[in-house]
């Protein structure tokens, strides 16, 4: 059978035949404002680079651009400014408010959508609406800090600026006809009713690496006789840049205006922001006449009448071309056919066109989020030769206790404009939807966190640029399990024996021991198999910022933490068992994180022997216990995402696994016959002709289905669209704590935050979060294949309609999936109210994948781009594949599955009784 050409590059990627990967969407939408750029005394980073310095002022450790790609390690960049001859600035990369200026947080205030991409970016395709008037870039920082934090965000489509269609929608493609050969295509339309100007110039550019680092070689960028870019780097090699037609070519130097800045004099005349100054204020000699420079731009002007369309064509390779655009339409058009080939493949069995749109956008959204992220911490510490050095305080301050971070890699981050950095759980969770795409990026990025460079020697990972010591919830082990069954379920394709990716799986594995002992270590404070954690990703959760100390001294015994504890042993175990199968030696491990879950498992139901847990049996639900000073335990009763977390914490064993690992099995059934307390936290069903399946879990029966019937309850957690991160009940009734006369009140916010209380646009109070909703999916999923169909709730809560767990999973995932689909009316949840984006031909159908949703209307919150987390929408789009009855795929229950009690000889099956 032939292979898709998409799929024949990526396994030329994968056998290191052709570097299909070089070039890629790495730039991010924003450099500016980054931890790694603030050379700042009191760690300012937003106010130390700002977005007005960013178009004067040479960047140290990466570039950003406008729909930008470069190569992997970003020498030599390519991406497209423009110029409406109204704004007083060449538009070179997006704007938006600082941490400070808006009133809910950073935001980004453009439009902007990615639109298409394949895995080895082979094509690519975005789109930027630019208005026709000047940016109201003074409005929008004014307007919203006029507002309040009960007022909503002031957005660039508020200011009226789309009215009457007067803007231009620019489309960038891009098409590769080799590894090293780069076709990009820009196609303005202007969708207005008058005729309209807009300058277009594709901007070629190198990173700058020669200021920083003594005796560096600098490249160079020049103009030959050919009408064409030579582009030359130590490193890269030689480029050529074809521009199509005879633009004006204009060159300066990617180094910093310092007259501008700071009113001295610098040692080039033609600087970083000489383009601007030549096209935007018209001042000739900003530019190099000899055509000379590291900075280089095409210079477009499109005169396009009402409803018209023009186009800019530029080709970028590493060898000459004589005709460089007699081939550029057929690259182009083959290009988009073959990601409708692949894309068709990975669709296949999602009948609606609207759904194939949203989970098409979801992916380029992963795709385009690639990012190359270089900081060396201990030369970001030291400061540069021949630079000022950095201020004393920096030594006392942020990520000093990382000086072994080094790095310089492409990276999924969770957006390219609010998180232009990663943060180690968001990447987890991207892996899931890469993994569908290209399963080798998936594990490559697994494997990366886990590397000596980035893992911190005492084995924690890092958490993300702005604290690298903070504690991320340890989802890479669940993480790092799910890709390894999605790459050999691919596998299996061709090769129905392949056992999986062992090599990957026992790498990762050994750090992952490393990062839990890490755990067991730093976290739990008594050595009870109680967990504190610190903060988790719930910042705005919480009575207090459970990162910092307490205003009440003492600590927190936290919910979600120990329950992440027990998930991460489970992980680790089934990881384990499957190494097993190959390598004997890791059944005793598998046992050890067995017993490591019943231990904490019996901890969160009776701490230290005390008759108390983080079950609260009067409420029914699980909740935070704050540990005073002088050892009373105060239950922290807020009914929030905290208290669901425990449904995580699950794993089957199939008989016929257990067969497969008799030590192992022989010493499950010593423990639990030693240990009959901890026996009765294992249920087992026993099927004649196959034996016994266990499951391990923090819940059994009935506390899972009291805990469902909150969690399903309309008006506690369960919103139209998905799961509230805190339930409703609290908008009528906020849980307050007092300390020394001070209130600390928690109440029900759906939609934007209305405290500042834990910093920027965080606010889980109230709002849809995907990648939890996405684990009590998988959750209720792993909860069936051991209970089977005559397990069921009622779902939602008082409807009188009961349901299997996967009919809940179901239920679920179809209201998560519904936040971008359209309604009966033809409306997608996540746009609101806004009726431009609602039902304008030329904004309806493209989406934006936001940081979470409202908990009451779905429509989006926070960051606007972050696909990353929220692109796991496209895992739940993908159906799941039916079987032969108790089948899996991707090891977890396939829908229509019958229930396991029809075998002859035995009756309805009983629920487990709980304990």
């Amino acid at each position: 059978m032939t292979l898709q050409p998409e799929l024949v590059r990526l396994e030329e990627c994968r056998a290191g035949t052709q570097p299909w990967k070089r070039w890629g969407p790495y730039l991010a939408e924003r450099q500016w404002g980054t931890v790694r750029e603030d050379y700042s005394a009191q760690g300012a980073a937003w106010e130390y680079f700002s977005h007005d310095h960013a178009r004067s002022r040479a960047y140290r450790w990466g570039e950003d651009g406008l729909a930008g790609v470069s190569d992997e390690q970003q020498h030599l960049c390519l991406a497209l400014a423009l110029w409406n001859g109204r704004d007083p600035i060449l538009k070179e990369r997006l704007f938006g408010l600082t941490n400070g200026e808006g009133n809910h947080g950073e935001d980004v205030k453009e439009l902007y959508y990615y639109l298409d991409a394949t895995p080895t970016h082979s094509y690519l395709k975005m789109l930027y609406k630019y208005p026709q008037a000047a940016f109201p870039y003074a409005q929008l920082v004014e307007e919203n800090r006029r507002r309040g934090r009960h007022e909503p965000e002031f957005e660039l489509i508020d200011t009226g600026i789309f009215d009457e269609d007067r803007y231009f929608d620019v489309y960038v493609e891009y098409a590769k006809a080799g590894p090293n050969d780069l076709l990009m295509l820009v196609t303005a339309h202007n969708r207005g009713p008058d005729a309209a100007t807009l300058h277009v110039l594709p901007q070629l550019w190198f990173r700058n690496t020669w200021s920083w680092v003594s005796e560096s070689a600098r490249p160079r960028l020049g103009l030959d006789g050919a009408n064409r870019v030579t582009a030359d780097h130590p490193r890269l090699g030689r480029y050529f840049a074809h521009a199509e037609g005879s633009p004006a070519w204009l060159f300066c130097e990617n180094e910093t205006n310092v007259r501008r800045l700071w009113g001295v004099q610098g040692r080039s005349h033609f600087v970083k922001d000489g383009i601007h100054e030549c096209v935007v204020s018209g001042r000739s000699d900003s530019v190099n006449p000899g055509g000379v420079g590291t900075k280089s731009a095409a210079h477009y002007v499109l005169n396009l009448g009402a409803g018209e369309s023009g186009q800019v064509r530029l080709r970028l390779a590493d060898r000459e071309l004589a005709r460089p655009f007699v081939d550029f339409g057929a690259v182009m058009n083959a290009r988009r056919e073959e990601a409708d080939e692949f894309f068709g493949g990975l669709q296949d069995g999602i009948g609606s066109e609207d759904a194939r749109r949203v989970q098409r956008q979801a992916l380029a959204g992963m795709i385009w989020s690639k990012q190359f992220y270089h900081y060396d911490v201990p030369q970001w510490l030291a400061g540069d030769l021949g630079q000022p050095p950095p201020p004393q305080q920096r030594q006392g301050g942020r990520n000093r206790d990382w000086e072994h971070l080094n790095n310089a890699d492409i990276i999924s981050m969770p957006d390219t404009w609010e998180y232009p950095w990663y943060a180690a759980w968001d990447l987890a969770f991207h892996c899931i939807p890469l993994a569908m795409m290209d399963a080798d990026f998936a594990k490559q990025q697994l494997v990366l966190l886990t590397r000596e460079w980035y893992m911190h020697p005492n084995g924690q990972f890092p958490a993300y640029e702005w604290n690298f010591g903070d504690v991320n919830p340890p989802v890479h082990a669940w993480a790092t399990w799910r890709v390894f069954q999605m790459d050999r379920k691919q596998r299996r394709r061709t090769d129905a024996g392949d056992p999986g990716d062992l090599a990957f799986l026992e790498r990762v594995f050994h750090k992952l021991m490393l990062n839990f002992t890490w755990w067991v270590n730093r976290k739990d404070a008594q050595g009870r198999n109680i967990f504190q954690g610190g903060f988790l990703g719930l910042d705005n959760i919480g009575v207090f910022d459970r990162s910092a100390p307490l205003p009440t001294g003492g600590y927190i015994n936290q919910s979600d933490g120990t329950s992440w504890m027990a998930m991460y042993s489970l992980n680790l175990m089934r990881m384990a068992l499957e190494l097993a199968l190959h390598n004997r030696v890791y059944e005793d491990i598998a046992t050890k994180f067995f017993e490591h879950f019943l231990h904490i498992a019996a901890a969160m139901t009776n701490m230290g022997g005390e008759g108390v847990g983080l079950w609260n049996e009067e409420d029914q639900f699980f909740y935070d216990e704050l540990i005073l000073p002088d050892g009373r335990m105060v239950p922290l009763k807020v009914r929030s995402m905290v208290g669901l977390i425990p449904l995580f914490a699950v794993e089957t064993l199939e008989p016929e696994l257990l067969a497969r690992v008799p030590e192992f099995s022989a010493r499950l059934e010593w423990f639990l016959n030693y240990r009959p307390d901890l026996a009765q936290l294992v249920s087992r069903w026993n099927e004649p002709g196959r034996g016994e399946r266990r499951l391990l879990s923090l819940l059994r029966g009935h506390r899972m289905k009291r805990l469902l019937q909150r969690m399903l309850d309309e008006h506690q957690f369960l919103a139209p669209h998905g799961v509230r991160a805190v339930s409703k009940e609290h908008e009528q009734h906020p849980f307050v704590f007092s300390c020394g006369g001070v209130e600390f009140p928690v109440s029900y916010v759906p939609g934007e935050s209305t405290t500042g209380a834990f910093g920027g646009n965080s606010n889980w109070r109230g709002p849809i979060w995907f990648p939890l909703n996405y684990l009590i999916v998988e959750s209720l999923q792993k909860f069936h294949h051991y209970y089977g169909d005559d397990f069921k709730v009622e779902c939602p809560t008082g409807s009188g309609r009961k349901t299997t767990l996967t009919g809940v999973a179901d239920e679920l995932a179809r209201r998560l999936s519904s936040l971008f689909l359209r309604d009966g009316s033809g409306c997608r949840p996540v746009f609101g109210s806004r009726t431009k984006f609602q039902n304008d031909p030329h904004f309806r159908d493209h989406l934006l994948f936001y940081e979470y949703f409202h908990g009451d209307t779905g429509s989006g919150v926070g960051a606007s781009h972050q696909t990353g987390w929220t692109g796991l929408v496209a895992k739940l789009l993908r159906p799941r594949s039916r079987g032969k009855p108790g089948s899996q795929e991707d090891g977890k229950t396939v829908r229509g599955a019958r229930p396991r009690n029809e075998a002859k000889g035995k009756g309805k099956r009983r629920e487990p009784v709980e304990s």
